[in-house]
């Protein structure tokens, strides 16, 4: 036989024999498919509703803390509960079952302890491998219950005989519905954040999810097929917020009172701190009338950062400082306003005084914001110069959004002579604040930087994102390289802002306990093609104190109602809850008042008598300049020396002089009982036992107070 043919041969052979392998192959696959039984079922009958599959176990979300270290929002845990009953051996499974039912009964309480374990018995003799063990999930507490029972017990020698847990996350607000839009909520269905901060940093509060193989049986029920560390979910970063709980109440309830009082469609607060940007507050409320005739007010747009509106007469601010920057005027130019009412090319400007506020300086234009004096000043240089004013607009950072963390802020919408629309009476509406679209925030954030002398500073609401307590990211304060405006023209426009406050349209906020600064503004609304008359946009922008700012606040009010059209301006509407929060915030904020004065010898009351310790210590912190000379208990003589009191062990003590406060735990701690005429504010003037005489013969003791 030649090599060809002894190769032929063999190689015939293996092919031969690759087609028996392959049909016996096929044939057992069949065999075990359709014929070969395992616990009294069909392979085809046993995997019949159970699919193995990937499946992903959402992270445990991070929280939202508040500046102080205040809970805002969390995820709290709640867990389904089961029992594969088929993993236990027979033994412990038999030793174990009734056990279980007896617990089960007794914190469920929807079966009772027979009815329980013959559940379980029944899944296992049928190989059921999830048994559901209560409708509702459990909570953590319970959970923590439950794995010191059988089947859910684990140890280092024992892994749990059959007990799962299937944890599922529920975004919790311990504040309730505080701050909800800035916050933020979740899609029920995917579990991301919708909108607020919960939107805005997804990425780092969501966590890792957990991805790994599940058994999905035929009621649906997901059964882990691992508990290995690839079905364990990295818990999200914590966010570090700039918000203050207590502000954050006070916005909200003082926005509250007044769109009730005002029967108002809209309205926010913000509050900054003046040199950082950080946000302490923002609160927005929208009405909702019930079908009884009421309303409700529930925070559900965020209008501070994205409701854009015609920002109105606050907008003054930059025109003025648009012309003081090129000294097109000083405060006391004087301008002829007339009686209120001027046309000017197609469109009527009025003032809101009726009869007009006729001669006024610049400085008094801005105090009682007059339309007609503002359009007068622009039109004597600006209304040539179109170009020149829009950028002092961007300059103003006026133009682009102010960058917030935040998604959804609005970008807002200012005409320029190259924009479509634009016309000549643009700059003239847009002088005293209409023809544009500008949110609270971004109008805030220009009052803040004249505050801040000049310096734009971007608005702040989270400070640092945190791991398990791990510094990841921390956020420090922008500010712009370059001041808003001249330290000449920051100087005159705080003297203006001043001026609203002490003579102007927002008299009726000034306080005899700290300077306010700001700008009152109302503006017609665009309903039905045209400016209507008593729908108005109300609002007031300032800071405080003005000699030295530490926070800056906007108060709006979109729409409020009211019988007299003359309520409805911003200095009656929208500056009152300024000074509302601002009143709790000065209350508030010790950091704001002045420290007590230390008082000099002869100006406070000097301590009659006391603990010499204690009174060493008064005299040296108010500089009083009279310690007692002796120690222990003291009191002063008519001379104005320091006599020791008596106060030996056994021994009636001394308390004459002592205040009852000091009397009475020294009588007291010695066993004497003790009875008070007089006032109970004065000083002992007299004691029934003389002091110095034995204590067990006189058991009880009188005390005189004058």
């Amino acid at each position: 036989m030649s090599i060809k043919q002894d190769f032929l041969k063999r190689a015939t052979y293996l092919y031969l024999g690759l087609v028996v392998v392959a049909v016996a192959i096929v044939a057992k696959l069949v065999y075990v498919q359709y014929f070969q039984v395992y616990d009294g079922k069909h392979w085809i009958e046993r995997l019949e509703g159970v699919k193995i599959r990937r499946d992903t176990l959402r992270a445990m979300r991070g929280n939202i803390y508040a500046v102080d270290g205040s809970l805002m929002a969390t995820s709290i845990p709640t867990y389904e509960v089961g029992l594969d009953p088929t993993i236990a051996d027979s033994t412990y499974f038999a030793q174990k079952v009734d056990s279980l039912g007896i617990l089960l009964s007794r914190v469920f309480g929807d079966h009772s302890p027979a009815e329980y374990a013959d559940m379980a018995r029944d899944a296992r003799e049928h190989g059921r491998q999830f048994l559901p063990l209560y409708s509702r999930r459990v909570t953590y507490a319970e959970r923590q219950y439950m794995r010191q029972w059988p089947f859910f017990r684990r140890s280092a020698k024992i892994s749990a005989r059959g007990g799962v847990f299937r944890p599922y996350y529920e975004r919790y607000h311990p504040f309730g519905e505080m701050a909800k839009r800035t916050l933020g909520d979740l899609d029920a269905k995917t579990g991301k954040g919708l909108m607020g901060l919960e939107a805005s940093f997804q990425k780092n509060l969501a966590g890792k999810n957990a991805v790994g193989l599940v058994e999905v049986l035929s009621n649906g029920v997901k059964k882990p097929v691992d508990d290995g560390p690839d079905m364990r979910p990295e818990t999200g970063m914590d966010l570090y917020t700039t918000i203050d709980v207590n502000y954050q109440d006070m916005a909200e309830s003082s926005l509250r009172q007044y769109m009730e009082k005002f029967q108002a469609d809209k309205g926010t607060v913000i509050v900054m701190e003046v040199q950082t940007g950080e946000i302490r507050a923002m609160a927005n409320l929208t009405r909702y009338p019930r079908t009884d005739g009421s309303s409700q007010y529930l925070e559900t747009f965020n209008h501070a950062l994205a409701g854009r509106t015609d920002p109105g007469s606050t907008f003054k601010l930059v025109s003025m400082m648009a012309l003081l920057e090129e000294k097109a005027i000083t405060p006391n130019k004087i301008v002829h306003t007339g009686n209120g009412r001027l046309r000017y090319r197609t469109i009527d400007i009025v003032d809101p005084k009726r009869g007009g506020y006729g001669t006024l300086t610049a400085q008094q234009v801005f105090e009682k914001s007059s339309n007609i004096g503002v359009h007068l000043l622009m039109q004597n240089y600006f209304y040539k110069r179109p170009d020149l004013y829009c950028q002092y607009l961007r300059r103003f950072h006026l133009t682009q959004p102010t960058g917030i963390h935040m998604k959804g802020e609005g970008v807002p919408f200012i005409r320029n002579p190259d924009s479509k629309g634009w016309s000549k009476t643009s700059l003239t509406f847009m002088s005293y604040g209409y023809e544009m679209l500008i949110t609270p925030l971004q109008m805030l954030t220009f009052y803040n930087a004249v505050a801040n002398d000049g310096r734009w500073v971007r608005p702040m609401i989270v400070k640092e994102i945190r791991q398990a307590g791990d510094l990841v990211e921390a956020f420090e304060p922008y500010v712009a390289p370059e001041p808003i405006a001249s330290k000449k023209t920051i100087q005159l426009a705080k003297r203006m802002l001043e001026g609203v406050v002490e003579r102007g349209t927002a008299r009726s906020i000034m306080s005899p306990y700290y300077k306010i600064a700001g700008k009152t503004g109302t503006a017609q609304k665009y309903v039905g093609g045209t400016f209507r008359e008593g729908f108005y946009y109300s609002s007031f922008i300032g800071y405080f104190p003005a000699d030295k700012p530490k926070y800056t606040i906007l108060a709006a009010i979109d729409n409020p109602r009211f019988s007299n059209i003359d309520s409805l301006y911003g200095g009656k509407v929208a500056a009152p809850v300024f000074r509302a929060v601002a009143d709790r915030i000065h209350a508030y904020d010790i950091r704001m008042h002045p420290p007590l004065r230390k008082g000099k010898a002869g100006s406070a009351p000097t301590p009659k008598a006391g603990y010499a310790e204690d009174l060493h210590l008064i005299s040296q912190e108010l500089e009083l300049g009279k310690e007692p000379s002796v120690e222990g208990w003291v009191r002063t003589t008519q001379n104005g020396s320091w006599q020791s009191l008596s106060t030996r062990e056994g021994k009636m003590p001394d308390v004459r002089g002592l205040p009852l406060r000091d009397a009475l735990p020294l009588l007291e701690n010695r066993g004497v009982r003790v009875a008070i005429r007089g006032s109970r504010r004065g000083r002992v003037s007299a004691q029934s036992v003389d002091p110095g005489e034995d204590i067990k013969g006189h058991r009880g003791i009188v005390l005189k107070i004058e």
